[in-house]
């Protein structure tokens, strides 16, 4: 048969045997062969049978008309998760793959905005550079390698600030414990005291193995305690303090830094006892930039001064922005306000068992100016997120910016609808990293009081971009002197949804009811932008909101806000969740709690919180670090 066509059989080339035997032997014969054939056919139906169910397991192989459809190759494994991981980053999901055929929006363009960079190499300017060791950071489930919280918001994603599960029973926050011995510390204008706790101001949190415990300075308690976690307060006061999560006991002296610390510093991810601190002002000390300190002893280990030449800031030098490590490549990221974003090799050398650790570290520095930029705007606040070797960042110029931190050379920025001082945050979604911001209302009118637009955008993290764009009505104070300035708008860093949520981004929108008044929570959807639900606040709030979640991946959120009032809400996905439904509880925190002077006057929350296995930590900028259960 050959297609529709018969074809009689030709028998023209028939003819009887000679030997009488000969056609029983070729009828043996072809018996034999055709037994053979029919056993190897069967035997290969059978092993593909079986290693196509292997394949195919779980998956539907039928289409919609019942045929059977070829499966696709099951994916490797996830490995389980490791004792140290955070398990509401599992499972890791991101490839992190950077398309180098991904084509640059247009009005993105750096060449097009005629910029102008160089690199600075162990201070000296160099026309090309390639980094030796490439840097290329992969899931955020990867950062670190002990239990802990290392960096604000957690890792190169900037999108955790909680560490493990929290299994709600009574729906209760309850103050546990508070320590009220943050000193104050006069400015460099001397014309006001640095006290407390501000923003970003995160706690860190990590649980050292008993072994490294043996060799710091801990007291004899935290150093034999089983289980312990360290809770780490960097201070305007110019300490660096050290808590027991659950109760709040001092587990070491304090580290005297002698100057004001703001922003939110880091502790070496690798498990590797290092502290990085970012110095804010120029209000003490022989320098003004950043120091790395060994958490064996407390000893300072280096520094370096921010006064480099050709910076477009060299007289702020400030370190506000978290560093990221990578671990992989031994190299420090940071950020600084003097307009440099350094990259230092850090050449640690730590000995464990010997209870040991030293740092040699060289310095690089990348800076840029584009042609409708003033060099004393330049300089970053915000810290960056680093995805695979594109690091992301806001500059004091409504730039977001993409660099790439092996060339260092700019990739794409974007101007934004207003400045921004928040941390970009990386979802990767269908393989491609996006970036979720947000603005302040800042630059829109003149001086005095106005309602202006708080932005918030999903832009493209390989080529600028924008996927949607969507705002918020937020007041604002513009003072003829900026230090009188209240601003409005996003000042919170961005929840990526996870879990139940993943399909969400929630936003926290300052002074939505006038100056000085109202916070909202804004849930949007990823894909679309639209609207998904709210929670209203009477209370303005600086604070960032932290999600955390139960084992089953229900997901919440605790936020702070200015008064020293903490609301604990449902982040459930459901838009026909009512407003009151949604919250659940909230406090009042209080000083000194149950004693005659008890007070909740004075207290505000600027400062982002963490949450750890259901305690939450945040400090004040009264002075007092609170630590507070989540029952």
């Amino acid at each position: 048969m050959r297609g529709d066509q018969y074809i009689e059989p030709d028998n023209r080339f028939y003819k009887p045997s000679r030997d009488p035997n000969e056609g029983t032997m070729t009828l043996v014969v072809i018996i034999t062969l055709l037994f053979v054939c029919l056993t190897g056919v069967l035997a290969a139906v059978w092993f593909k049978k079986v290693n196509t169910k292997e394949t195919i397991a779980n998956i539907d192989t039928t289409d919609q008309s019942g045929f059977i459809s070829v499966a696709s190759p099951t994916p490797t494994p996830m490995l389980p998760l490791a004792d140290y991981q955070n398990p509401i980053l599992y499972p890791a999901s991101a490839t992190v793959i950077i398309n180098p055929d991904a084509v640059v929006a247009d009005d993105c363009n750096p060449i097009k905005r005629k910029i102008n960079q160089s690199v600075m190499v162990n201070g000296q300017f160099v026309d090309e550079y390639n980094r030796e060791n490439p840097i290329f950071m992969t899931d955020p489930l990867f950062y670190g390698d002990l239990p802990g919280i290392f960096t604000y918001r957690g890792n190169n994603f900037r999108n955790s600030a909680s560490y493990g599960y929290t299994n709600i029973y009574r729906g209760a926050l309850t103050e546990r414990w508070e320590y009220n011995g943050i000193g104050k510390l006069l400015s460099s204008t001397q014309n006001f005291e640095w006290s407390g706790v501000r923003w970003t101001g995160q706690p860190l949190a990590v649980e050292w193995p008993v072994e490294v415990r043996q060799h710091m300075n801990m007291y004899d308690f935290a150093r034999q305690q089983q289980g312990l976690t360290e809770v780490i307060v960097a201070a305007l006061d110019g300490k660096v303090y050290f808590f027991n999560l659950q109760n709040g006991a001092m587990t070491r002296d304090p580290i005297n830094v002698g100057v004001s610390i703001k922003g939110t510093p880091a502790i070496d991810p690798r498990g590797y006892p290092l502290l990085y601190v970012g110095q804010t002002d120029n209000n003490g000390g022989k320098i003004f930039g950043m120091y790395i300190y060994s958490l064996l002893d407390g000893s300072l280990l280096y520094y370096y001064d921010g006064s480099d030449d050709g910076a477009y800031r060299s007289n702020w030098n400030a370190f506000d922005s978290s560093p990221i490590i990578d671990g992989a490549t031994d190299t420090l990221i940071w950020p600084c306000e003097n307009g440099y974003i350094y990259t230092f090799d850090l050449h640690s050398n730590y000995n464990p068992a010997a209870g040991t650790i030293s740092v040699s570290p060289e310095v690089t520095g990348y800076k840029y100016i584009f042609e409708d930029n003033v060099g004393s705007h330049m300089g970053v606040e915000s810290s960056i997120a680093v995805y695979g070797n594109y690091g992301y960042f806001m500059d004091n110029t409504k730039n977001l910016c993409c660099l790439d931190l092996n060339t260092l050379t700019m990739v794409w920025t974007r101007v934004l609808g207003d400045d921004s001082d928040i941390t970009p945050a990386i979802s990767e979604e269908n393989g491609i990293p996006y970036v979720y911001i947000g603005t302040e209302v800042d630059n829109q009118g003149g001086t005095g009081e106005y309602c202006g637009a708080a932005y918030v955008y999903k832009i493209n993290g390989l080529t600028g971009e924008v996927v949607w764009q969507n705002s918020v009505s937020c007041y604002t104070y513009n003072a003829e002197v900026s230090d009188s300035d209240q601003s409005g708008g996003c000042f919170g860093n961005p929840i990526i949804g996870k879990g139940k949520i993943s399909n969400l981004v929630i936003f926290s929108f300052s002074m939505t009811k006038g100056l000085a008044s109202g916070n909202k929570v804004v849930a949007f959807d990823k894909n679309l932008g639209t609207q998904v639900w709210e929670y209203n606040m009477n209370i303005y709030s600086y604070s960032s909101p932290v999600d955390f979640y139960d084992a089953q991946e229900n997901a919440y959120i605790v936020i702070c806000d200015s008064i020293g009032q903490i609301h604990m809400i449902s982040a459930d996905a459901d838009p026909n969740l009512s407003e009151k439904d949604r919250r659940i509880t909230y406090i009042q925190t209080k000083r000194n709690l149950g004693k005659s002077d008890e007070t909740a006057s004075g207290i505000c929350i600027e400062a982002s919180p963490i949450v750890y296995e259901g305690m939450l930590i945040v400090g004040t900028t009264s002075g007092s670090i609170f630590g507070v259960a989540i029952e």
